[in-house]
């Protein structure tokens, strides 16, 4: 049997892991009392805790960080500053302001309120009335503004939340009562608002906020503890409970947290408090992978070549805890076969790091050199090949290895 269909086979059969490193496994897992939990550590991606992460609940509050997100974009791309002004209609007035008896900054009905303000009241008061008008302000209504919330949630990688409005309110006519979100894809949510618009992002954190000579605190109260929560949102659904999205940061190491299912707003705050801290102090960075450092080569099909090297465009560092962590592995996943010409710098796989059996980091991986074309006669040997492959191995392709 040729090497080369050999080394498919181990490839195939799963024998294709990169081991970094080898230790004991640890005792209990960390649990929660939320019902659905993600929380990663910010400047690798690690993923600390997951757990029902991916079960579609209701966005509730929530939605207003996925509203502000919209806002930060618009503003980041000149379609609107924060002296633009929007008015208050009845329609805002009535739903989410003091009639409403619900979060608002009491804005006055058919004034007229700047950006910076409106985003001060989401930011600060969770205010549904800065939500409306903001939507209505740049969209034709409330509707076509949550496609744009759901359209924005497409490009920063949030492919299943849904939003039907603005504030998160129960939305009689949606079957789900106003859109599904993730606790993985909040995460994500709040990555974006504070690595990529970090100069609005710090309105999360603002203690305080005074509009129309109404003082108004913060109503997130993990800003209170002062242990580095420096925002995002709280929400509550009927019948799903209590949920949070928070990010801290101490001592150089930021998380982002996101926790949905919990009983009570003090079960909520204590809850955030011992997973955030449990976070900061049980986990330590190890670089698995240096910079430029080759991670492992695929198959180039009539290549000058027959392998290319992969590599990450960073050097690859994890979290992981400090005392009996499990065993840390590395997988390659990449879509065979390459095909010369294969141009330096594509992105031609997936690194999967390993936490015992837990995902713990996925980043891309892209060719170290560039492979020509080979030899009229290694061409017609490996089209061979790969037609030998397909034909016993199609069943597989352009599936993950197992995880």
């Amino acid at each position: 049997m040729p090497k080369r269909l050999i080394l498919l086979l181990l490839f195939l059969l799963g024998f294709a892991n990169v081991a970094v490193v080898a230790q004991p496994a640890a005792p209990g897992a960390f649990d929660t009392k939320a019902a659905q939990a993600f929380m990663i550590e910010a400047s690798t991606g690690t993923i600390l805790l997951a757990k029902n992460e991916d079960q579609l609940i209701s966005p509730a509050s929530l939605a207003k960080l996925m509203t502000l997100d919209v806002v930060f974009d618009a503003v980041g791309r000149g379609e609107i500053n924060l002296d633009t002004e929007y008015p208050v209609s009845e329609n805002a007035w009535r739903t989410g302001g003091a009639p409403s008896r619900a979060s608002t900054m009491f804005a006055a009905l058919k004034s007229r309120i700047r950006v910076g303000d409106l985003i001060q009241g989401i930011a600060v008061q969770q205010a549904n009335d800065a939500c409306i008008v903001l939507a209505e302000g740049m969209s034709i209504s409330e509707r076509e503004f949550a496609r744009r919330m759901t359209a924005r949630a497409r490009e920063i990688g949030m492919s299943r939340s849904t939003f039907t409005n603005s504030t998160g309110l129960p939305d009689a006519n949606d079957p789900n009562g106003g859109g599904r979100v993730s606790a993985r894809e909040m995460v994500m949510l709040a990555q974006d608002l504070q690595e990529n618009h970090p100069d609005l992002y710090k309105y999360f954190g603002q203690a305080d906020f005074t509009w129309n000579k109404i003082y108004q605190r913060n109503k997130n109260p993990m800003l209170l503890l002062n242990i580095g929560v420096d925002g995002l949102g709280l929400g509550f659904a009927e019948g799903e409970g209590f949920s949070i999205v928070a990010s801290i940061q101490r001592d150089g190491r930021r998380l982002f947290l996101a926790l949905g299912g919990l009983k009570s707003d003090k079960e909520r705050i204590e809850e955030t408090r011992r997973v955030l801290e449990w976070g900061l102090s049980n986990f330590k960075s190890q670089r698995i992978f240096a910079d430029g450092e080759v991670i492992g080569n695929a198959s180039v099909y009539g290549g000058a070549a027959s392998t290319v090297g992969l590599q990450a465009k960073i050097p690859v560092d994890v979290y992981v805890p400090t005392e009996t962590p499990d065993r840390l592995s590395a997988r390659i996943v990449y879509r065979w076969p390459l095909t010369a010409p294969v141009a330096a710098g594509y992105e031609a796989g997936t690194l999967r790091v390993f936490l015992g059996a837990r995902l713990v980091r996925e980043l891309p991986l892209y060719t170290k050199e560039s492979v020509g074309q080979g030899t009229l006669g290694r061409r017609a040997f490996d089209a061979l090949m790969e037609l030998t492959e397909s034909l016993l191995f199609s069943w597989l392709w352009d599936r993950p290895l197992p995880t």
